[in-house]
């Protein structure tokens, strides 16, 4: 009668790598990443605000009732600011003429580089509409 050989099977599998670290290495990186920029959102308790109405850019806006958002194309910085202006006022249309609500949808007619100076302009200087 004929000896049956076994092959032994590896218990776990093998990785071999020449392009980078091995993959607990490469997860333990990514972890790291997402930690660290979980640390950026939620800061040190060092906010420069007080209270939540340190964030409004506009104190006090009334949204009239059944007021729906034009879709808007959004400024990214790199066309004339002028033309931006009119076309976002114009499409506001009927509360084209309330300051402090077509402040607070401004933002929403931006993107990009643009949303990012706009969200970092010093409060006080949106509030007053001065930008």
């Amino acid at each position: 009668m004929p000896k049956e050989t076994s092959i032994p099977t590896p218990r776990s599998p093998l990785f071999f790598s020449v392009d980078g670290p091995p993959p607990a290495a490469e997860e333990r990186r990514k972890l790291d990443l997402i930690e660290e920029r979980l640390r950026a959102v939620e800061g040190f308790d060092d906010y420069l605000f007080t209270d939540m109405t340190d964030l409004c850019l506009v104190l006090d806006v009334i949204i009239p009732p059944k007021f729906k958002v034009p879709d808007f194309d959004r400024y990214k910085g790199t066309t004339c600011p002028k033309n931006h202006l009119k076309m976002y006022c114009r499409k506001m249309g009927a509360n084209s003429k309330d300051e402090k609500l077509l402040m607070h949808f401004f933002q929403d007619s931006l993107a990009g580089a643009a949303v990012v100076w706009y969200t970092n302009l010093e409060a006080s200087r949106v509030r007053t509409g001065r930008i």
